[in-house]
């Protein structure tokens, strides 16, 4: 289904989308070919995320991914993108200081062509989306599950279990909102939580993980569509199975060459019938 005529979103069209509790779609692309796929279908929001570092480079998690792998991809994804709002990810390391972010943020805009930027981490990001957003640069926040914590959590974990934990996740959302982000990614915490959050800011807030009272929902495209073996993590529902179709696909194209039916003639070029007789006489032999 192709998506209706709209104009190119904002960050301003996502703080609208809340007023009129019009959810917000989103999704990872780390290229041209998906990012001009998602567009076309009507996505609002297009991330281009350091997860790129688990499904695209095959790491364990998504710390050994560079400023400048993100500046990359974000650029093939901008060059697919009409309407989608396109958010570039600040890999590890890459906003530890207020200044440093804003030298790394600046480069995703001016370089990857990319609208805005996302950052994890809750009140300790405080001064860095402060800064950032003084200098023009959109930041969508991103609290629960913030996966460049991954050693200090221990692995990728459900956060916000406990009384004590939940209340620092939504004093965190509130802090960042006030800080000034135009909305919030919130990970892996109970439904419940996020619905507190939902209701107590007024920017979006986006989930993944965190249940159906978001005011949005992201997604990695390829858990999405079933890129890979086996099954997603629990709280991804997925929309076809591509793995399959990759591994069906191949299997057969090994056949027709072993078998001889590809390629034909069909898939082949043509020489000129009279230039062909020269060259046959030349070579008769």
């Amino acid at each position: 289904m192709k998506s209706q005529k709209r104009k190119k979103i904002t960050v301003l069209d996502f703080l609208e989308m809340k007023e009129a509790d019009e959810k917000i779609s989103m999704l990872t692309a780390y290229d041209f070919p998906m990012a001009k796929a998602l567009d076309e279908a009507g996505i609002d929001a297009i991330l281009v995320g350091d997860s790129m570092g688990m499904v695209v480079y095959g790491q364990k998690n998504t710390l050994p991914v560079k400023v400048d792998d993100v500046i990359r991809h974000t650029q093939a994804v901008s060059r697919g993108i009409n309407r989608a709002l396109l958010i570039a990810d600040m890999p590890f390391l890459s906003f530890g200081l207020p200044e440093i972010a804003l030298k790394n943020a600046g480069r995703m805009l001016k370089e990857g062509n990319a609208n805005a930027v996302k950052l994890e981490g809750g009140r300790e990001r405080k001064n860095t989306i402060e800064l950032l957003v003084k200098n023009g640069i959109p930041v969508m926040g991103h609290v629960g599950l913030t996966p460049q914590y991954y050693n200090s959590f221990g692995g990728f974990k459900v956060q916000g279990k406990s009384a004590t934990s939940a209340k620092r996740i939504i004093e965190d959302a509130k802090i960042l909102e006030k800080a000034g982000v135009f909305s919030i990614v919130l990970e892996s915490i109970p439904w419940t939580i996020a619905k507190i959050i939902s209701n107590e800011v007024d920017v979006p807030t986006i989930g993944i993980g965190a249940g159906p009272y978001c005011d949005g929902q992201v997604l990695v495209s390829q858990d999405m569509m079933g890129f890979f073996k086996g099954s997603p993590f629990s709280f991804v529902k997925q929309y076809a199975k591509v793995w399959d179709i990759m591994v069906d696909s191949t299997h057969k194209y090994i056949e027709d060459i072993k078998k001889g039916i590809f390629p034909t003639t069909n898939h082949s070029y043509d020489f000129p019938e009279e230039d062909l007789e020269k060259i046959k006489e030349l070579y008769k032999n």
